[in-house]
């Protein structure tokens, strides 16, 4: 089985090119994923791995996420190889068949959700008469 879940904060912005034949969106990117602390309480660092996702859930990744946000990923590891100066290269990629926000960023429409596949923003209830709006601030947990 291959299958991974990963929750960290993008490096970079999302890099989208197009297929040339097929003119399918492909979104480039890499989080940093922190290691946690050792049991002396020193820092462990973090993993920096590259994550690829394609069409729709590409093209949504290129306009709601940027630098610094924080994502979970699922998805699967594909490792490949190419010659570069005579010598070969290993890579190792995770091709994520799901992006979803973990938090509020303010890149363009401050929108959390997930991004395998999109759906309808949800209606905002009318406050009845005699109630009045809550906010974040004013649940307790």
């Amino acid at each position: 089985m291959n299958s991974v879940s990963l929750i960290g904060r993008l490096t970079r912005d999302p890099e989208v090119r197009y297929g040339a034949a097929s003119q399918t969106a492909v979104a480039r990117f890499s989080i940093a994923i922190d290691r946690g602390r050792d049991r002396d309480g020193n820092d462990r660092g973090a993993d920096y791995p590259n994550i690829v996702c394609f069409g729709k859930t590409a093209e949504l990744v290129e306009k709601y996420l940027g630098k610094g946000r924080l994502v979970g990923i699922t998805g699967r590891i594909q490792t490949g190889s190419y010659e570069k100066d005579g010598k070969k290269v290993y890579t190792t990629e995770v091709l994520a068949d799901r992006v979803e926000f973990l938090d509020r960023g303010d890149r363009t429409d401050s929108q959390q959700g997930s991004f395998s596949t999109p759906a309808p923003a949800p209606s905002m209830p009318s406050v009845p008469e005699g109630f009045s709006q809550l906010t974040d601030d004013d649940i307790p947990f």
